[in-house]
């Protein structure tokens, strides 16, 4: 099936957990508002899904999948519906589960991650904000990632298959998206990062383990990964990273 992704074309954000997936599948899919709008697709395009009144079941915001008739919208929703058609989740219901569930505690994880730099509201500058900014950043750096890292770092330990991944015995759709988890971090908060990093040897190791895959390798090397910057939820403040 060809895919067509929906997200803004500046950015990576909550889009980019679902191109790791698709490119780490190999699957055929456009990345729609990053193509021309002469070619009918672009932004515009779009904005005229989010906005069609005939659509039964609007997506909120980006992103947005579309395969065949189908729109599906949420990020782990995507995935809960991309993993066994990418054969990057195990076959049982209770694993489908436990890696949707593992999933939804990255996107708790990545609006903690947004609220360091945009604490109070969306609609503000962050210069408009700053002081609870650093607030929010102190306890998100001191307190926050290392309770999810203690978290992922318990969950990867027990693999009962003995495998450094966070489920099954191969590389599943939530080991992809705690790599971009990592990265980001890395960007966003690199002292804290290095500062945690001996602590975390199993998340390390997948951060590692993921980058080597060689459609990943490839992805990160080319123009199709668009770089970290200061518009995505992974922004970098030095003064947020004391």
């Amino acid at each position: 099936m060809r895919y067509k992704l929906y997200y803004w074309p500046t950015i990576q954000g909550r889009g980019e957990f679902v191109r790791l997936a698709l490119e780490q599948a190999g699957a055929t899919y456009t990345d729609v508002a990053r193509r021309s709008e002469r070619s009918g697709m672009g932004v515009a395009a779009m904005m005229r899904l989010i906005e069609d009144q005939r659509n039964p079941s609007p997506s909120f915001a980006p992103p947005f999948l579309q395969a065949g008739d189908m729109v599906i919208g949420q990020t782990a929703n995507i995935l809960l519906f991309l993993g066994p058609r990418l054969n990057l989740v195990p076959e049982d219901e209770a694993s489908r589960l436990w890696a949707h569930q593992l999933q939804l505690t990255i996107a708790d994880l990545v609006t903690e991650v947004h609220d360091t730099h945009h604490p109070v509201s969306s609609e503000l500058y962050y210069k408009d904000q700053k002081p609870e900014a650093r607030r929010r950043a102190n306890d998100f750096t001191a307190v926050r990632i290392p309770k999810f890292f203690d978290y992922f770092e318990s969950v990867l330990a027990r693999n009962p298959h003995n495998e450094p991944y966070l489920l099954g015995d191969k590389l599943s759709y939530v080991d992809l998206s705690m790599f971009q988890i990592i990265a980001g971090l890395r960007f966003a908060f690199p002292k804290t990062m290095k500062r945690l990093a001996s602590g975390y040897p199993h998340l390390m190791a997948l951060h590692q383990l993921v980058a080597s895959q060689p459609r990943i390798a490839r992805y990160l090397a080319s123009t199709r990964r668009v770089p970290f910057n200061q518009q995505g939820i992974f922004r970098h403040y030095p003064e947020l990273d004391k």
